[in-house]
């Protein structure tokens, strides 16, 4: 599981050949990823679809939100239901809330996605000159703070910059460019971990 990976497979359609050759390990080689413009196209065609069939567009902040809430009223009913965090949650059970579904078919697509360009493979990604531990350490990190931030600001990016994007909400536009920003920022100062 320490496997560094620092090589970014081609994309397929930006004019680079995908991996030709099994390597040392005789494993059949890895497909190239999907075209970004056709995946990105995709997923609006998949955003227009859950605003048509279930009448609000993609998030998944409800999901972990709805588990969270039923896994502390097993503990302590009183407590989550008075909780103004997750009250709202708490009110019903996670399996009727129809993000926790959405969230399954993600992971499970993901799964098959990588099944069948042959990427399933145990391993930690991290640049040449970061330790597993650090790595581990910096994304428990970073996702505790996006945890964090979208519980402030009652969704997560999937549901700000999809939704709330496509409906043209400006705090949602605002939100984006203050996430890429900040990125494009804060890559400068990690950037000599991943070269």
């Amino acid at each position: 599981m320490n496997d560094v990976t620092h090589n970014v497979p081609p994309l397929a359609g930006a004019g680079l050949k995908p991996e030709a050759k099994p390597g040392a390990t005789g494993r059949r080689p890895r497909r190239p990823l999907m075209n970004p413009y056709l995946a990105a196209f995709g997923l609006g065609l998949v955003l227009l679809a859950s605003f048509l069939v279930m009448g609000r567009g993609l998030g998944a902040t409800a999901a972990s939100g709805s588990v969270v809430a039923w896994l502390s009223g097993l503990v302590a009913p009183a407590w989550t239901a008075a909780n103004p965090a997750l009250k709202g949650y708490y009110a019903d059970p996670p399996w009727i809330n129809w993000t926790v579904y959405l969230m399954i078919g993600a992971f499970v697509g993901a799964l098959v996605s990588a099944w069948l360009g042959r990427r399933i493979r145990a391993r930690i990604e991290r640049g040449p000159h970061l330790s597993v531990n650090a790595r581990l350490a910096l994304a428990f990190g970073g996702g505790a703070i996006s945890a964090m931030g979208a519980k402030l600001a009652k969704g997560c990016t999937s549901g700000q910059a999809l939704t709330g994007g496509a409906q043209l909400n400006l705090g949602s536009w605002v939100f984006m460019l203050a996430v890429f920003a900040g990125a494009y920022l804060l890559a400068w100062f990690v950037r000599k971990e991943w070269q």
